[in-house]
C-alpha cells in the first residue's frame, strides 16, 4: 500500500490495521478510552508546534491527529455506530448552521454578518438537539452558575475555569493562605490513604491536590499550564546536567547513586541561582 494525498487512503489503513488476524495486534485491541489520551498528546503536539511557528512540525503533528479521528471512526464503524463519513458530514452541517451569515439557508436567505445572539442561540438549538437525542432533560442556560464550562479542555484549564465560576458568585477563599491550609490537608489525606493501601483512595486525593494546586495558581495570578509548563523546563534543564556530569566522568546514569545525582541536581540549582 502506499502513500496518497486522498483520505480514502487513510481510512483504508486504519481498516487494514484493526483487522483480526492480519492487521496489527495492538491497533487491534485498542478502544475509545485507551486511546482518548493519547488524542490529547495530539492536540497537545499541534498546539506546540504551533508556539514554536514549526509549520514542517506543524503539518506533521494535523497528520497525527487526524490520525486520532480516523482511528476513532472506525472503532465506532466496526461496532456500527457511525463512520468516518458520518463525523465530516456531523461537522459540515454544524458550520453551515453556525454561520447563516456566510451560507444562504434552504430558501437562500442569508442572514445579517451581526445578528445579536444568533451564536448563542444556535449553541442553545444545539444543546437541546443533543440532550434530546440521549432523553435527557435540558437544562436551562441560567440553571448553574458552571453551565458553559466546557467538558472537552484540559483539566488545568477546566479546573481553572470552573473555580473562576464558582469565585464570582462568592464560593472562594479571600486568601491564598487559605488555600494553602487547603494544600496542606489535601497531602495529610493522601498520607492516610497511603496508610490504608487504599490506592483508589490515593489517586483520588491527588485528583484533590491537584485541584487545590490549580485555586493557589489562580489566587496568585499564575496560569497553572504556563507555570507547569516551566517546571517541566526546569526539571529538563536540571536532568540533562546531571547527565552531563556523570558523561564527563565517564559514567552512566544508571551507575550513579539517587544521593550523587540529588548533588548533582542541587549544582545545577546552585548554578542557575548564580547566573
Amino acid at each position: 500500500m502506499t502513500p496518497s494525498r486522498d483520505i480514502a487512503r487513510l481510512l483504508e489503513i486504519m481498516a487494514q490495521l484493526r483487522t483480526p488476524g492480519t492487521g496489527c495486534p495492538w491497533d487491534i485491541e485498542q478502544d475509545f478510552a485507551s486511546i482518548a489520551p493519547y488524542t490529547i498528546e495530539e492536540a497537545f503536539e499541534v498546539a506546540e508546534a504551533i508556539s514554536r511557528n514549526d509549520l514542517d512540525d506543524l503539518r506533521d503533528e494535523l497528520g497525527d491527529l487526524l490520525l486520532q479521528v480516523v482511528f476513532h471512526a472506525r472503532i465506532a464503524e466496526e461496532r456500527a455506530a457511525f463512520s468516518f463519513g458520518d463525523v465530516v458530514e456531523a461537522i459540515t452541517a454544524k458550520m453551515i448552521r453556525r454561520h447563516p451569515h456566510v451560507f444562504p439557508d434552504s430558501e437562500g436567505r442569508i442572514a445579517p454578518a451581526h445578528v445579536e445572539g444568533v451564536w448563542d442561540r444556535i449553541k442553545a438549538e444545539e444543546k437541546a438537539e443533543r440532550a434530546a437525542r440521549r432523553s435527557e432533560p435540558v437544562p436551562a442556560l441560567a440553571d448553574s452558575v458552571l453551565a458553559g464550562v466546557k467538558p472537552g479542555q484540559p483539566a488545568l484549564s477546566r479546573a481553572m475555569e470552573l473555580q473562576r465560576k464558582a469565585s464570582s458568585v462568592g464560593f472562594d477563599w479571600n486568601d491564598p493562605r487559605e488555600v494553602l491550609s487547603k494544600i496542606r490537608e489535601e497531602a495529610d489525606e493522601i498520607e492516610a490513604a497511603l496508610d490504608r493501601g487504599d490506592h483508589a483512595e490515593v489517586a483520588a486525593e491527588t485528583g484533590d491536590l491537584m485541584f487545590a494546586l490549580v485555586n493557589l495558581a489562580r489566587h496568585v495570578g499564575a496560569d497553572p499550564e504556563t507555570a507547569l509548563r516551566g517546571t517541566n523546563q526546569k526539571f529538563e534543564r536540571r536532568f540533562s546536567y546531571i547527565e552531563r556530569q556523570l558523561a564527563s566522568q565517564g559514567r552512566a546514569l544508571e551507575a550513579a547513586s539517587l544521593p550523587e545525582m540529588d548533588a548533582l541536581w542541587n549544582e545545577a540549582k546552585r548554578n542557575e541561582a548564580a547566573d
